[in-house]
């Protein structure tokens, strides 16, 4: 698989090799060690999320507050999305920007969400399924959500019609609103989160190279 940076600081795009034959297709979505390789992310699945949305869908802009916070890796297993990653780490080069992706169920392109980062989609077809495979477990009033209508953030999204969207994101507050409750997580603290967790994993990988050294022989007692 190939992983490239995007222009939004800790998100990466995710590109499998495709198997394509006569019976179908076969890919490997995610492979833990490869990710933490390309991207420098210790990223450990806790939780596995699935979303079923009819066509001009929109859902977001959702992050998770710290603690516990929460990385994401998101894939479209069947129908399409324009998928929507926003930079709402306060103190983050890239605070305030946004990436944009087509997810889709051909490509099997995936995206890793690391903490501190805001997610949100609008589904341009029928019965589009999302799959989310998430760091945490769901905690409930942790979620903090942006409109996604929000003019600092001016996400173009291609809308030829009013979207299905619940009251919740409709009515969800703006950039400015989020600052001011002091509800969005800092660059700083994601930064030694991000620090932390490859820290427990050098950490583990010494426990099992310890486990799996073979005890040294017993000497045998010569009798006297």
């Amino acid at each position: 698989m190939d992983i490239q940076a995007t222009a939004v600081r800790d998100l990466f795009r995710v590109q499998p090799h495709l198997r394509d034959d006569s019976r179908g297709l076969f890919f490997e979505s995610f492979k833990e060690g490869r990710l933490a390789e390309a991207t420098g992310h210790v990223f450990v699945p806790r939780q596995v999320n699935y979303s079923v949305s009819k066509r001009n869908t929109l859902r977001g802009i959702h992050g998770v507050v710290h603690p516990p916070s929460q990385a994401k890796y998101v894939t479209c297993v069947r129908g399409a999305v324009l998928d929507v990653v926003v930079d709402l780490r306060l103190g983050s080069p890239t605070f305030g920007a946004y990436e944009t992706t087509v997810l889709d169920e051909r490509s099997g392109t995936s995206l890793y969400i690391a903490e501190g980062l805001a997610h949100g989609f609008l589904t341009l077809t029928d019965d589009a399924w999302m799959n989310y495979l998430c760091s945490t477990e769901y905690v409930p009033g942790t979620q903090f959500d942006i409109n996604p209508f929000d003019r600092q953030l001016a996400i173009p999204w291609p809308l030829t019609e009013p979207p299905v969207i619940s009251d919740k994101d409709a009515t969800a507050p703006s950039l400015a609103e989020a600052i001011d409750a002091g509800i969005l997580p800092d660059y700083g603290q994601c930064l030694r989160l991000y620090a932390e967790a490859r820290r427990a994993a050098a950490r583990r990988a010494a426990g099992d190279e310890r486990s799996s050294t073979p005890a040294p022989a017993a000497v045998p007692r010569v009798p006297s």
